[in-house]
């Protein structure tokens, strides 16, 4: 067996040029690891992870076709036993528990990857799960919370853009008054005061995009 074999062999799934080339420069720096692949967005990590049969796939969230979500979906599915941290910018709660229920067994902050990143790839490769503290406590606050239904999310998201009451309702092919009721129950859910601090909550919780 040579020395390469016995690397951890890497995919790094990230839209960004750059941000790929700083993860693998990390990653080939490791004695124990080595990036086999890169990947621009989901469809083409899909298919790399057909072809390399990595041991752990490091995958973005929001890139542009699939997402890393609905990536992390269709490779579980093909392959039960595969590990996937997901290395993002947005530590939302609801966007790390869609990751996390996907099938990532991992989740790291963008911002700690200097600091964390090859000590979550280990973790995640020896099959431990790697949650950062500040992600953590986000799940378990709102752990028992009533989730908003998918019209709830796409109310609240056109809201985000500005839209009056009338063109939320135009827009979802709904009444005003149903728009009215949605919301009502939004900021119920979200114990928001109003409609900015609803979609404000919504965008740092990961439930809608900023």
């Amino acid at each position: 067996m040579t020395e390469e074999s016995q690397k951890l062999r890497i995919i790094v799934a990230d839209d960004h040029p750059l941000l790929r080339a700083g993860v693998a420069a990390v990653v080939n720096a490791q004695p124990d690891m080595h990036v086999v692949a890169q990947a621009s967005d989901g469809h083409e990590a899909i298919r790399l992870y057909r072809s390399h049969r990595p041991d752990l796939v490091l995958m973005d969230l929001r890139m542009p076709g699939l997402g890393g979500v609905d990536a992390i979906s269709i490779i579980v599915s093909e392959n039960p036993d595969a590990r996937i941290l997901v290395v993002t910018t947005y530590k939302g709660d609801v966007e790390a528990l869609r990751a996390l229920k996907a099938g990532a067994t991992g989740y790291l902050l963008k911002s700690s990857v200097l600091d964390d990143l090859t000590v979550a790839i280990r973790r995640v490769a020896s099959g431990r799960k790697f949650v950062p503290s500040e992600v953590a406590a986000g799940l378990a606050d709102h752990a028992v919370d009533e989730e908003l239904t998918l019209r709830e999310i796409a109310v609240l998201n056109s809201v985000s853009h500005g839209n009056s009451n009338a063109l939320v309702a135009r827009e979802l092919a709904i009444s005003e008054e149903t728009v009215k009721s949605h919301m009502r129950g939004i900021m119920s859910k979200l114990d928001a005061r109003d409609r900015t601090h609803a979609v404000s909550i919504g965008i740092r919780r990961g439930i809608i995009s900023g």
